[in-house]
């Protein structure tokens, strides 16, 4: 397992719905376990929902994990699209 600490960009409107979509979409595209954890609240990384009850804000950290199969790549992918401000 494999984990990254990153911040929602400050100038960002968060993870809501279209962000959330942007992302499960991406995470499914790879084999591996991906959770997102904020302040103890873990919830899957392929789940739209759980993704939005993390209610992620501008300048949030979060921890994105990733195990299994391409966790690497998941990660590299994941972390991109979030630096990005999830530009798809």
């Amino acid at each position: 397992m494999r984990e990254i600490l990153l911040r929602i960009n400050e100038n960002s409107t968060g993870m809501h719905a279209r962000p959330a979509s942007v992302f499960v979409n991406c995470a499914s595209k790879f084999p591996c376990e991906i959770l997102v954890t904020k302040e103890g609240v873990e919830v899957n990384g392929k789940s739209i929902m759980g993704l939005m009850m993390l209610a992620l804000a501008p300048g949030q950290e979060f921890v994105i994990k990733a195990s299994g199969e391409r966790e690497d790549e998941a990660l590299s992918a994941l972390t991109r699209l979030v630096q990005s401000d999830f530009a798809s």
